[in-house]
């Protein structure tokens, strides 16, 4: 009998997961086996597994095997939204707002209403935006240890395009792109969309892997590294002066860009200089007021070298412009009158009550987090897949992430993230004893 093609393979193991014949959990043959059960080659097997990987139908474990995973649809770079039950808590995405925020925006747009010229508002500003607005963001970013002209400052429609912008100017489909091997989900939606190649560093407990990412710029060329040195996401470390300095010389030395995003780096009080101040030549720098304002002010903005600013305000151009002229005015008039400065003192507090009280509530579990950032890295136990929990959390209306989103490398933790800043502050620990009830509802 002539053995069955892989795709027929592929076929078979997906109707059986979908159809519940195989349930989740349940450990499939280990690449060998198959390869013999199914007089296939190895390769193929393997080709089998990559490919039901790719569907979302099963997760390999390094040194366990692969399994079914559950499918409820609540892991991933877009978990679904839908809940089966009315929605308790959502820690999987941080919108932290700021209980005042509501009368702030009235009376800013009441302000905007009365001013000499509103309608200039509605006229369409410059890619990258008026040098006016730009030279408000260059002297609130030097607060953050960032020098740089006005001219060097790009407005965008929030961070996310502000990275999109650099990566369009920096890149070409096939270039390489370094990245943490755990790093913001975003990054991975634009490597995709732009067909670059992501090579992921690994990540030790204080940063990335400086040596293991001189040696990947030795072997492959790097076109630029994408860094978040301050307040990582989802890891929260903050890089010591010492890893900036080599950051610096590394890119220096294999002729590569730093993309630096600070768009939780408001949350340190006290961090290190940033990548931009040792190496403004080699560094464009990305950040945004989504999570120190809020989420829903889609405005952000890029600091590039002079060599890369005309391209970028042609990709800016072609792709959207830029912010519009209501946001930008609302959005320079809150960073000029200290509004954002005084937001991000409150945010800090906020993060540093929310990370006390989870502390609290998962004490024992296998916790990471800077002591003031909306996040939290938690390790499961071998028995406790990540995806289950995310199941059973769902049924109770509780949304988290689970590693899958933030994996850049084939390997996914056995993890999940938390975002602490959505809930209100009375409502988080029970959404967290929650957690950990579910967590330790599985049994070895």
């Amino acid at each position: 009998m002539r053995p069955p093609s892989y795709k027929a393979i592929v076929d078979e193991y997906a109707a059986a997961i979908r159809s519940g014949a195989l349930p989740a959990g349940t450990r499939l043959p280990t690449h060998r086996a198959l390869a013999r059960e199914r007089r296939i080659a190895l390769a193929t097997a393997t080709r089998v597994y990559a490919e039901l990987g790719a569907a979302g139908l099963v997760t390999g474990e390094q040194g366990r095997g692969t399994f079914v995973r559950v499918q409820a649809g609540y892991d991933g770079i877009e978990p679904s939204r839908a809940l089966p039950v009315p929605r308790v808590a959502d820690l999987s995405f941080n919108q932290p707002l700021d209980p005042e925020q509501g009368d702030l925006l009235r009376r800013a747009l009441r302000a905007l209403a009365g001013s000499g010229d509103a309608e200039a508002l509605l006229r369409q500003h410059p890619p990258g935006g008026h040098r006016h607005d730009r030279a408000t963001v260059a002297r609130y970013l030097l607060d953050r240890g960032v020098d740089t002209a006005p001219e060097n400052v790009l407005l965008t429609s929030g961070a996310q395009q502000a990275l999109d912008c650099v990566l369009r100017t920096l890149t070409r489909p096939g270039d390489v792109l370094a990245v943490d091997a755990l790093s913001y989900p975003g990054i991975k939606l634009l490597a995709a969309a732009h067909h670059l190649d992501l090579a992921p560093v690994p990540v030790t407990p204080a940063g990335p892997d400086l040596d293991a990412l001189d040696r990947l710029c030795r072997t492959r060329p790097v076109r630029a590294v994408y860094t978040v040195p301050t307040v990582h996401n989802p890891l929260g470390w903050v890089l010591d002066r010492a890893q900036r300095d080599r950051l610096a010389t590394l890119a220096a030395a294999h002729d590569c860009t730093l993309i630096e995003d600070g768009t939780y780096a408001f949350l340190e009080a006290a961090p290190p200089p940033p990548l931009h101040a040792l190496a403004p030549d080699r560094t464009c720098y990305v950040a945004g007021l989504s999570k120190n304002v809020a989420p829903g002010l889609r405005f952000g903005f890029a600091v590039l070298p002079d060599r890369h600013l005309p391209a970028a305000a042609t990709q800016l151009r072609a792709a959207a412009w830029g912010a519009p002229g209501l946001t930008t005015a609302l959005a320079t008039g809150w960073l000029a009158d200290g509004t954002v400065t005084r937001l991000e003192h409150r945010r800090r507090a906020d993060a540093a009550a929310r990370q006390r009280l989870a502390r609290t509530a998962l004490a024992g579990l296998a916790v990471t987090a800077h002591p003031t950032s909306y996040i939290q890295w938690l390790t499961l136990e071998p028995h406790q897949r990540a995806d289950h929990v995310a199941a059973l959390l769902a049924a109770e209306g509780i949304l988290i992430s689970t590693a899958d989103a933030f994996a850049t490398s084939p390997h996914h933790p056995n993890a999940i993230r938390l975002a602490l800043a959505t809930p209100p502050l009375a409502a988080l620990p029970t959404a967290l004893q929650r957690l950990r009830d579910a967590i330790e509802s599985i049994a070895p």
